[in-house]
């Protein structure tokens, strides 16, 4: 079935293009806190206890993520009602401001208790606007896009957000080789912060000039009085898909932020590599995941998002272990191939997510369910990702507990996953009767 207007080449070009570079500008400045953290535990927290203080950080770290569901709650009502492109313009403008508050705070020396107080409240307000990114994003190319071509689409926004992860660790990496220790904790941890601002600038500018999608246009010519579903509605009738695709989204978050975040510092602790090794990985790692997306997006395409899920979970599972007992070991080598382990899970869950994250909601509920399915996986399980990790080691004495969790959250998503039904055909312009065929094809993938 194709859409009924099918949408140019060059504006599927143009489409794309101004979703990624914007989600780009929102996730390297996300990125940079994780890859910053053991600096940021030295300047926003008590030194004494230098553990303690670690634990304290991936603490904010997931206390962002409690504001997600909120903020994709939000814009996600707005983004059905207004449109796509407003709410997107308005994501990344919250952001960079975020951001670039984080690269001006004083530090516990300065201030005390206020310090870490403040990172609090500027990371929360990065979380409410990261909650309304992702999904939109990912609604936005997906409603212009193909049919038959939605994953590989979709897949650069996942590329573009594997490159702000890898451009924020260059950073990094290049701040850490250029400057000394000790220059390194007095300011140069604010410069990749501080360059949130013209990033923002740049993604507004771009986020503006985006055109409205096809379906949310027909939805509105269709319906003028209420184009979107209303919040309660919403959770009622989509209330087993949200649970079901969130069951399988868990992995994705979590397989996400254990490889993009947490990774490094494993790398530091547990396998005795230096600041500058451990980034050298992940920034390789992040390169790899990045090329690998839209060969990931033409397999999910071909094959379809019951099998690449069921390709995802298999995966992780028999690969997790694998990857962290070679990061362990000590050997760069090794820990490179345990990594891109990990980045091909990554990228397989990240590549399907994008596609369902559109396809499983009808229109005028898809933007508000989307959010609220991605934000609160992402806030159980990755937001907490680096701290659960920390603890599991701690509370264990065994490096390799992260694995055996990841594992565990791997078969909670083949569950939840395998219960949707296949959607990688279906139009998402066929109002309203896309829940209707949605059913019909689950009665059938049971059966």
């Amino acid at each position: 079935m194709k859409n009924r207007a099918s949408t140019s080449a060059a504006t599927l070009r143009k489409v794309t293009t101004a979703a990624a570079i914007g989600n780009f500008v929102e996730w390297f400045d996300f990125a940079v806190y994780g890859f910053l953290a053991t600096l940021i535990a030295q300047q926003f927290f008590s030194a004494s206890q230098p553990h303690a203080a670690l634990l304290q950080t991936f603490a904010v770290f997931a206390v962002a993520f409690a504001l997600r569901p909120l903020g994709g709650i939000v814009c996600g009502m707005l983004g059905d009602k207004l449109g796509r492109k407003r709410i997107l313009s308005l994501t990344v403008l919250l952001m960079a401001a975020a951001t670039t508050v984080i690269g001006l705070l004083p530090t516990y020396q300065s201030i005390g208790l206020w310090a870490p107080i403040l990172l609090t409240l500027t990371r929360c307000l990065q979380g409410f606007s990261a909650g309304g990114e992702y999904a939109g994003a990912c609604a936005y190319v997906m409603e212009h896009a193909p049919n038959h071509k939605r994953a590989w689409y979709g897949s650069f926004i996942t590329v573009s957000t594997f490159t702000a992860f890898a451009c924020a660790a260059v950073l990094t990496y290049a701040l850490d080789a250029v400057l000394s220790v000790e220059q390194m904790s007095l300011w140069g941890w604010r410069i990749p912060f501080l360059i949130a601002a013209p990033l923002g600038l740049v993604g507004v500018y771009l986020r503006l000039r985006m055109e409205e999608t096809p379906a949310f246009r027909a939805t509105l010519s269709e319906n003028h009085s209420a184009p979107h579903s209303p919040l309660a509605e919403t959770v009622r009738h989509q209330g087993g898909n949200i649970l079901r695709l969130g069951a399988f989204i868990s992995l994705t978050a979590l397989s996400f932020y254990m490889f993009n975040t947490y990774f490094s510092t494993y790398l530091q602790l547990e396998g005795h590599f230096s600041r500058t090794q451990s980034l050298l990985v992940s920034t390789l790692a992040l390169l790899f995941a990045a090329a690998l997306c839209p060969l990931a997006g033409a397999l999910c395409d071909r094959i379809g998002r019951r099998k690449t899920i069921r390709l995802t979970g298999c995966w992780v599972i028999f690969t997790v272990y694998p990857a962290y007992w070679l990061a362990n070991s000590g050997h760069l080598g090794a820990a490179i191939f345990g990594v891109l382990l990990l980045a091909t899970g990554a990228v397989l869950s990240g590549v399907v997510t994008a596609a369902l994250l559109s396809e499983v909601f009808p229109t005028r509920a898809r933007y508000t369910a989307s959010a609220i399915t991605y934000n609160l996986a992402y806030t159980l399980f990755g937001g907490t990702a680096p701290l659960v990790a920390t603890w599991l080691i701690s509370l264990t004495g065994s490096s390799l507990a992260p694995a055996f969790y990841l594992i565990l959250v791997a078969l909670l998503a083949m569950s939840g996953g395998m219960a949707l039904p296949e959607t990688s055909r279906i139009s998402l312009q066929d109002e309203p009767d896309v829940q209707e065929k949605l059913r019909h094809r689950g009665r059938a993938s049971v059966n």
